[in-house]
């Protein structure tokens, strides 16, 4: 029996149980996307992790109140330190800083001709900010004036939200924002300051930052009240090669009471964070593909089965064993092969739609990230025959057992 008719039986024999064969095929399809669509997004975040960790000078170490936690780049108020001129004074002061450059943080509603939103503030230096950020530009017509207390300049995701029709606010206009804090006695108390928009900031890469309206030092205690007590220290070492000695000189001199972040380290947590979720969720995929596999199992052993008449007629016309066998796992490369094509190709539009979906409804209700999967041809192509791999060795057995039918006994077979 030569290969075009092994094909072309196989063919005849998937057609006319084409219901079955269907069944089979979609789950094959559906565990091969998934694997796809799983690991496109991973290799996606990967990237923007990799971006995002660029967009920040290597030279810099993250110095805040506590120990602070690398997953949430949050402080503990325990055994914590208030930073103040004096602690900034002695953070200055220690050999291979070149700078330290002080921060408050908070959250204010910013209301804007009639249009509100809730955007955090961040009160630094605004000269400083590329310290932090080599690459940051503003569009044209920007100005940073750092000694102006009604001065701000606003984040790119916050002058453009995603899915808004027109830009929040504009180069000269005048906006409101909104903070409240607790006093001693726990009563709320409201702040409310005027500023003009006096610089935009280009897409920077850096969430934060994006998200965020810069005010300076001053404007941003009043708006924020921290009676003076920093939030934040960016202290930039002279050199990158000098940042492990910076940290060591802080971490000796201030022990756990200050929390000391490199943006290296803060990264490398998140990419591991990343790589075990991905490894995850993409076992989930290949369980997915076995459980294809054992449908096809399923599906050849009934047909071997319901053919067993016809298996032993052409065993006693002259069909060899070997020949019994390829037709089935013929079968199963074929269920393998279409089931593994499609799924690449849904898999790759399911991926893009699920970027989608996530930058539009955003988990938890927070800002929207747009991740662009990413699907490497080298990936595509294991997937592709992983799919094939686990199909034909689904067909393994049942062909096996096809091929060591008797032709005696399958012709007696009603």
């Amino acid at each position: 029996m030569n290969p075009k008719d092994l094909f072309l039986l196989s063919f005849e024999a998937l057609v006319d149980r084409k219901v079955r064969t269907l069944l089979t095929i979609l789950m094959v399809v559906l565990g091969s996307s998934l694997v796809v669509v799983l690991n496109g997004l991973s290799a996606g975040q990967a990237a923007f992790l990799e971006k995002q960790f660029n967009t920040l000078a290597a030279n810099v170490i993250f110095v805040g109140s506590g120990q602070r936690s690398l997953s949430s780049f949050a402080t503990s108020s325990s055994n914590s330190l208030i930073i103040n001129n004096v602690v900034l004074g002695k953070i200055k002061s220690l050999s291979n800083v070149g700078d330290a450059i002080p921060e408050y943080t908070g959250s204010a509603q910013v209301n804007s001709q009639g249009n509100t939103q809730r955007v955090t503030i961040t009160s630094i230096d605004p000269t400083k900010l590329t310290e932090e950020l080599p690459n940051l530009e503003y569009v044209d017509g920007s100005t940073v004036k750092p000694n102006d207390r009604s001065s701000a300049i606003v984040g790119d995701t916050v002058v453009n939200p995603p899915g808004a029709s027109s830009s929040f606010v504009t180069l000269g206009q005048t906006i409101k924002a909104t903070a409240t804090y607790s006093d001693s006695s726990g009563k709320s108390v409201t702040i409310m300051k005027n500023f003009i928009v006096s610089g935009i900031m280009k897409p920077s890469g850096n969430n934060g930052i994006d998200r965020s309206i810069i005010v300076n030092l001053d404007a941003g205690n009043e708006l924020l009240h921290k009676l003076n007590k920093y939030d934040q220290v960016i202290v930039v070492a002279t050199t990158p090669d000098d940042v492990d000695t910076v940290q060591q000189e802080l971490t000796s001199q201030f022990g756990k009471t200050l929390g000391v972040t490199t943006p290296k380290a803060l990264m490398a947590v998140r990419v591991q964070a990343a790589s075990g979720n991905a490894a995850f969720i993409l076992m989930v995929g290949i369980i997915a593909l076995v459980v294809g596999a054992v449908g096809i199992v399923t599906t050849l052993y009934n047909s071997v089965t319901e053919r067993i008449r016809e298996i032993g007629t052409m065993k006693a016309i002259g069909a060899q064993n070997a020949e019994i066998l390829a037709l089935f796992l013929v079968e199963a490369a074929l269920i393998g092969i279409i089931g593994a094509s499609l799924g690449l190709i849904i898999g790759i539009g399911g991926g893009y739609v699920m970027s989608i979906v996530t930058t539009t409804f955003p988990a938890g209700g927070g800002q929207p990230i747009h991740i662009p999967p990413i699907f490497a041809p080298a990936d595509l192509l294991k997937v592709w025959l992983l799919s094939l791999g686990l199909s034909v060795l689904a067909g393994m057995y049942p062909a096996w057992k096809a091929s060591k039918l008797s032709p005696m006994v399958a012709l007696r077979r009603e």
